[in-house]
């Protein structure tokens, strides 16, 4: 569990089953196809196997790109965590939603649920719907994935770096006043619910 952990929280998952069924032209009917979408802070074009990184091997993204749709061209909003997530399920420029960097543990904000997100399209074609990894678009209940269109969730509400154990913050002593102020604990969550209330690098969520 601590390595999938550890990958999950570098990814935001969409994925849906193909449980519809959509009419073709000709009068067959076909299955829809499940949509997998992972979204990588920090990764460079050419870091991963498909788009040519020979240093060290990707064999299962390899495998998802064989498989499945490679673009070789894909433009973001903003290079910044929230913003770039929430043009990403609203089809949205982030500025006219109104997120313009990345949200803090402290941020009373969220994405917007009266938005429509790529999980609510797809719940329209019966799709099952489901987020793992870092969400990233609000800490409070009304802005976590269930309220967006997702069926499941389990990961971190907001970046794994804005945690006590921070680099600017870790040789200070456990009870500083400034590592509380800046950084509370990290809670991983599922569904709606935290399910451990201070997660731990030892647990696998630093993703160095």
């Amino acid at each position: 569990m601590k390595n999938i952990f550890a990958i999950s929280i570098i990814i935001l998952g969409f994925c849906v089953n193909n449980a519809a069924a959509v009419e073709l032209p000709s009068g067959k009917n076909e299955r829809l196809p499940n949509l997998v979408l992972i979204f990588i802070d920090d990764l460079g074009y050419a870091d991963i196997g498909p788009f040519g990184a020979s240093t060290y091997p990707t064999p299962n993204l390899d495998l998802l790109a064989k498989e499945g749709r490679k673009f070789t061209d894909f433009v973001t909003s903003t290079a910044v965590c929230s913003a770039s997530r929430a043009s990403l399920l609203t089809g949205c420029y982030n500025v006219r939603l109104g997120i313009h960097g990345a949200y803090g543990p402290h941020a009373k904000e969220g994405l917007n649920p009266d938005e429509m997100t790529l999980a609510e399209l797809c719940k329209q074609k019966d799709y099952a719907t489901a987020c793992f990894g870092k969400w990233h678009l609000g800490v409070h209940k009304d802005f976590l994935p269930l309220q967006n269109g997702f069926d499941q969730y389990y990961g971190l509400p907001y970046s794994n770096d804005m945690w006590p154990f921070h680099p600017d913050y870790v040789d200070l002593p456990p009870d500083a006043e400034k590592r509380k102020r800046g950084y509370p604990d990290l809670p991983l969550i599922e569904g709606n619910e935290i399910i451990d209330a201070q997660v731990s690098g030892e647990e696998g969520c630093l993703a160095m």
